[in-house]
């Protein structure tokens, strides 16, 4: 199912006013669900998009880094790359090799794809159990990507 998530979710393209716009998005469907947490849209190394709910805490703006990271260095969700070894019978942090302190492959960044170029960037939202970080960006990469 993440597989098919991202094989789904490629996107046409992606402007400064797109990234304003799911951001957007992702600040009322957060709203609505009184969620209580930060958001981070990036394109490269540029952040496009930030916004932090009431209830979130720099802990945070720390975790969206984290997640980013693991989308940045394997082009895929931070979900589905928690997903993978866990399937594997391990966890990321002990068969990554990677710093836990820098990143994280718990739910909640995905990559942002735009067909013919690949991965550009990443939407990021922290503050809920890591399931509902990545549905929260899911539900609102649908709806975007829908319009």
């Amino acid at each position: 199912m993440l597989e098919e998530q991202e094989h789904r979710l490629v996107l046409g393209q992606f402007t400064y006013d797109d990234a304003w716009a799911l951001g957007s998005l992702l600040v009322e469907l957060a709203r609505e669900r009184n969620a209580p947490v930060a958001i981070d849209i990036r394109r490269g190394g540029q952040q496009l998009f930030h916004a932090a709910l009431p209830g979130s805490s720099p802990d945070n703006d720390a975790w969206i880094d984290r997640k980013r990271r693991v989308v940045e260095r394997y082009g895929c969700s931070s979900y589905l790359v928690g997903s993978r070894f866990r399937a594997k019978g391990t966890t990321f942090e002990d068969s990554s090799r990677l710093d836990p302190d820098r990143f994280a492959a718990h739910g909640g960044s995905f990559p942002i794809a735009v067909t013919g170029a690949g991965v550009i960037g990443s939407v990021t939202v922290s503050g809920l159990p890591q399931r509902d970080d990545h549905a929260l960006v899911v539900a609102a990469l649908e709806r975007f990507a829908g319009r």
